[in-house]
């Protein structure tokens, strides 16, 4: 199987050294569930596209700094490149900014949360669980961050998990798309050094209650799974 990495961001070279960059963690991602899955990257962010969108078999998207609702020229074409592989039944994965896109691009809404950053670990609730998921679970934990959410799923969407901080965490729109507001690629130690990097736009409170969170167990691998049974 070959997946498309589309590339709306990348790890701030001050933490590059140390962590690498997002194609390296996605490269990771997919090598812990099957080494014999390739990755083609397309950096969106730089007007960077496949020629065909056949050249891969399923797509997934990284998250970014920027808002969907930002007005930037390559924003709104990579807004019409995922209404594009939804109305042609390609298979894509939104993380973080990706989950946002899908939604805002499919006519759903997207908002700076007032409840502010979502970092760390945090813990959702499954609300309904499709075949690929595989696995008899009630709860998911991955660690997050983001300051927007959806606030309206669009037409058509399934809620597949949700919690009190983010109620749309996880959608499905059809059989091909699927949106997940948490980080299956991030280390705990990156979003550590994530969040120290972004303190001062973050409450004092909040960050040194999202490094706590890190002392819990995230489902990293369980989320890696789903995420190739849902590409196959």
């Amino acid at each position: 199987m070959r997946v498309g990495l589309l590339l709306c961001d990348d790890v701030a070279e001050s933490l590059k050294d140390k962590h690498g960059s997002y194609p390296q963690m996605f490269a990771g991602l997919f090598e812990y569930v099957d080494e014999q899955i390739a990755i083609n990257v397309y950096p969106v962010i730089d007007g960077v596209y496949p020629e065909s969108i056949d050249e891969c078999d399923g797509y997934i998207s990284t998250g970014s700094r920027y808002s969907v609702n930002d007005d930037a020229h390559w924003i709104a074409e990579f807004e019409a490149f995922i209404a594009r592989l939804f109305s042609s039944n390609k298979k894509f994965v939104g993380i973080c900014f990706g989950h946002q896109m899908m939604a805002k691009a499919l006519g759903g809404e997207v908002v700076s949360s007032p409840k502010g950053w979502g970092i760390g670990v945090m813990t959702t609730t499954i609300k309904h669980r499709p075949a690929w998921m595989e696995m008899d679970i009630q709860q998911l934990a991955l660690v997050v961050s983001h300051r927007d959410q959806v606030t309206k799923m669009p037409a058509g969407a399934e809620l597949i998990a949700g919690s009190e901080f983010c109620p749309c965490y996880m959608m499905q729109v059809g059989e091909h798309f699927l949106g997940i507001q948490g980080h299956p690629e991030f280390s705990k130690s990156y979003v550590r050094d994530l969040m120290m990097m972004r303190r001062d736009a973050i409450s004092v409170q909040r960050v040194k209650t999202g490094i706590a969170s890190l002392s819990l167990a995230a489902d990293d691998a369980s989320v890696s799974r789903m995420i190739v049974n849902f590409l196959r």
